[in-house]
């Protein structure tokens, strides 16, 4: 088999030969016959070209962010829902006038009475008024009002003039109205203004909260007195924050307690009363001395609450 190949291969190679000399073929004219790339124009595949896609931004939906309001909002929105400006007569409708010589849990030494050589109102002033005379179980009187509604929330302002002099303790303050949470301080209180007599150009703001006795908390700042005329205090409590105003000035804040007896914004969630007096001696003031004279004056021109509506 293999060599019939060969013998076939042979004869044609021969054959090629004789052929080409014969002049009946030429190799190279067969070459050139052979279409090029070019020759045959391949097609070449046109692709064609897409329009610029254009991405569009989602749209996404907008969040609504709840403006919270300034301190300065705040106060445009506050409106007066109570006052007393003590224009005729003492108002016991407004006002209950303690009567006791506990000391107030403080070693003070007045007895608080409702006469009116202790509490009247002149000349459009509600007149407090310390006495040094001796008076059933004490040897010096004074008077402590409590108003006799309360509320939860706003501003509480007061126009007062001070008294001074050793041993004398003015206070305007928010006591809890029901004491919900537990006894002093777990209930909380709020001093808009406290005075010791023997420092008369300064006065505090003080937060009491937190545990019982002897475990309480409190939360403090001062601020001066450029004189000893009349001046607002104030506080305005919001749910989450208390601010103290002399003047119109902010000199404090708190943002910040607790109370054992609940949770927060415990104890600071609950109707409180406005508490008005001018206590004599005390663990903090010390007791009067030679040097004070009587009788003392806690001067109030107007008492007024707002709220937010």
């Amino acid at each position: 088999m293999q060599s019939k190949s060969k013998f076939l291969l042979i004869y044609m190679v021969v054959l090629l030969g004789v052929l080409t000399a014969c002049g009946f073929f030429d190799g190279n004219q067969m070459i050139d016959q052979i279409p090029t790339t070019a020759a045959r124009q391949i097609p070449i595949l046109q692709v064609e070209q897409n329009p610029t896609l254009e991405v569009k931004p989602k749209s996404m939906p907008t969040r609504q962010i709840e403006q919270v309001p300034t301190v300065e909002e705040k106060h445009n929105l506050w409106k007066l829902v109570w006052r007393d400006e003590f224009n005729n007569h003492f108002d016991k409708n407004n006002w209950i006038a303690e009567v006791n010589d506990w000391g107030g849990g403080n070693q003070e030494l007045q007895y608080y009475t409702d006469r009116k050589e202790n509490v009247f109102v002149k000349n459009g002033l509600l007149n407090i008024v310390g006495r040094k005379e001796r008076y059933l179980t004490r040897d010096f009187t004074s008077a402590r009002l409590t108003s006799t509604q309360s509320w939860i929330y706003g501003r509480f302002e007061v126009r007062a003039k001070l008294p001074e002099g050793q041993g004398i303790w003015p206070s305007i303050w928010l006591r809890s109205a029901e004491n919900p949470y537990g006894p002093w301080p777990v209930s909380g209180e709020i001093d808009i203004m406290e005075m010791l007599g023997h420092e008369p150009t300064t006065i505090y703001g003080t937060l009491h909260y937190g545990f019982p006795l002897p475990h309480g908390e409190q939360k403090q700042e001062n601020t001066s007195l450029k004189d000893q005329g009349f001046h607002i205090f104030a506080v305005e409590w919001d749910m989450d924050e208390i601010r103290w105003y002399r003047d119109g000035e902010k000199f404090f804040t708190v943002d910040s307690w607790y109370s054992s007896g609940g949770n927060y914004p415990a104890p600071f969630d609950q109707p409180f009363n406005i508490v008005l007096n001018l206590a004599i001696g005390g663990v903090w003031p010390g007791n009067p001395d030679e040097s004070t004279s009587f009788p003392q004056k806690l001067l109030i021109d107007y008492v007024r609450v707002y709220q937010n509506q």
